[in-house]
């Protein structure tokens, strides 16, 4: 990204973070280990619950996979002080809860990598990923994300 800061990347696209959300359980919301930052896996906020291919299509999936990176995104800034301080977007792990015919999990996955190369930029929003279908998610959310950031020091 050019010389423009994340904050004005986000308000020039409209997006305002919500309030970063906290673990669910007894465990770290996230562990910054020398230049990495890992993230707890976050799901959509709102609380929607059910399966794609059979409470939902591809497209609200993919609205929920967006609503996830939002989620991580408010918890980087939340743990870094500055989304600026994000040198990369490293892996990117998804779940999908899905119906066992449904076959489109890389799509809804894309609604949260779209997202990271628009905030981000080409080369640090670019990472690795891997999508899993899924039997069942914590509170039967449709979408859970984990990832791993690489940043600057303070």
């Amino acid at each position: 990204m050019s010389e423009q800061t994340v904050a004005s990347r986000l308000e020039k696209l409209g997006i305002v973070l919500p309030k970063a959300s906290g673990p669910a359980a007894k465990y770290a919301n996230y562990v910054l280990v020398n230049d990495l930052l890992f993230l707890a896996g976050k799901g959509p906020s709102g609380g929607p619950k059910g399966k794609l291919g059979k409470d939902y299509t591809t497209e609200e999936g993919y609205a929920f996979a967006r609503q996830a990176g939002l989620e991580v995104l408010a918890v980087v800034q939340d743990a870094l002080g500055s989304l600026d301080r994000v040198k990369r977007v490293v892996k990117v792990q998804g779940f999908i809860h899905a119906a066992d015919h449904y076959e489109e999990i890389h799509k809804v996955l894309n609604g949260f990598s779209d997202l990271m190369f628009e905030v981000f930029g080409e080369e640090k929003g670019a990472h690795t990923r891997s999508v899993l279908g899924a039997a069942a998610l914590r509170d039967q959310l449709p979408v859970v994300v984990d990832t791993i950031f690489q940043v600057e020091p303070e």
